[in-house]
């Protein structure tokens, strides 16, 4: 069976906005696997672009996009999986052609700055009163762009978020797999002046034969300095189950706290158990999957991580890539293909709070906040 075409899930979209489902557009949201470099929207790709004189271009002919409108069309366009090419020789991204293509516009603070205010501003419009961004460090460092340059803008946008939106944040620095241990063990050592921001280290990118135990001393020395610990094992990648096993049990000497995807985890009975045994979250991200994934094999997976008492929570990845779904489009995916009550759509946030990394006073006023929400509706 097939994954849903391109005009069926923009029609799905479409009739779950139109649903107006004011529960799920309301409830106040965490949100846990974003990564801030695929939030970059064709506008603000447009930007800067015209401000640091960089030329966008795509295909394999590189193709000059001369205006924001082709710019657009081309987001609508992304094909291939992570990793895929450009094989048809059209003026398609493939996604990491999208999501890297991207990073080289970066080049200041502002622009870190900005990245990152665009991000804040959608989530607050969409109620997200906490979240954990990704952003990858080693994919700036390695154009020369200095960490503080980052950080620094990162931070400017953070702060302003808390106090002018009430949208708080803690951010997690992933290091790109397809890269070496010690690029990784470089970059995190960099970074250390600016731990007071940066509450989990996470690994993400190519995920095929780049194992978690790759990382091993990475993962113990970030233990050691009291970070929390996560990592992507993809969707239906070579190895998974094996990797899954690697971050419940190995990564930072007994395991970590989150695993990002991990959805075939539904295959092994021993890997549900070793998770709900552990209580490790899991973060999943539905508009993605099925970009590339029969409907089948997505939300029934979803449904039985959550119906087995695993804190599953949902979140939208790379949202600007993935056809402008961000988490409540996600939520509301979520919501219709798995049939969640009302009062599943609050455990689901309640999951969120859970396995979030926020400080324990921060957590309780959460909870509050969704227990005056859920009375409202009578929930």
């Amino acid at each position: 069976m097939p994954a849903p075409s391109y005009e069926d899930r923009q029609e799905w979209r479409r009739q779950q906005l139109e649903a107006n489902d004011q529960f799920v557009v309301e409830i106040p949201k965490v949100e846990l696997h974003v990564h801030i470099e695929g939030t970059m929207t064709p506008e603000l790709r447009w930007q800067l672009s015209l401000r640091n004189g960089i030329p966008l271009a795509v295909g394999p002919q590189k193709t000059v996009l001369d205006s924001l409108e082709k710019v657009r069309q081309i987001y609508k366009q992304i094909r291939g999986r992570i990793g895929a090419a450009s094989a048809d020789q059209k003026l398609h991204f493939t996604f990491f052609e999208a999501y890297y293509g991207g990073f080289d516009l970066l080049q200041t603070e502002q622009d870190y700055y900005e990245l990152a205010m665009n991000y804040f501003e959608r989530a607050a419009q969409m109620n997200v009163r906490y979240c954990e961004p990704f952003f990858d460090i080693q994919g700036h460092s390695r154009r020369g762009i200095p960490v503080t340059v980052v950080m620094n803008g990162f931070k400017k946008a953070q702060i302003e978020a808390e106090e002018r939106l009430n949208v708080k944040s803690q951010w997690i620095m992933c290091m790109l797999r397809d890269m070496s241990p010690e690029s990784a063990m470089e970059n995190y050592i960099a970074a250390l002046p600016f731990r007071d921001m940066i509450v989990g280290i996470g690994l993400d990118s190519d995920e095929k034969d780049h194992p978690p135990s790759l990382f091993k001393e990475l993962f113990l020395r970030a233990r050691a300095d009291g970070f929390k610990l996560t990592s992507h094992c993809d969707f239906h990648q070579k190895d998974t189950h094996d990797h899954i096993r690697q971050v419940v049990e190995e990564v930072g000497g007994k395991g970590a706290d989150r695993i990002d995807h991990g959805m075939n985890a539904t295959d092994r009975s021993e890997l549900m158990g070793l998770i709900k045994e552990r209580d490790i979250g899991m973060t999943v991200c539905p508009c993605a999957y099925i970009r590339h994934q029969p409907v089948v094999e997505v939300f029934p997976r979803i449904r039985k991580l959550f119906d087995a008492g695993i804190k599953v929570t949902i979140a939208s990845d790379d949202p600007a890539y993935m056809e402008d779904n961000w988490v409540l489009h996600n939520l509301l995916m979520a919501r219709d293909k798995c049939s969640f009550t009302d009062k599943e759509i609050v455990q689901l946030q309640r999951n969120a709070v859970s396995i979030c990394w926020a400080p324990e006073n921060s957590k309780q006023t959460l909870l509050h906040e969704l227990d005056a929400f859920a009375k409202s509706y009578s929930v």
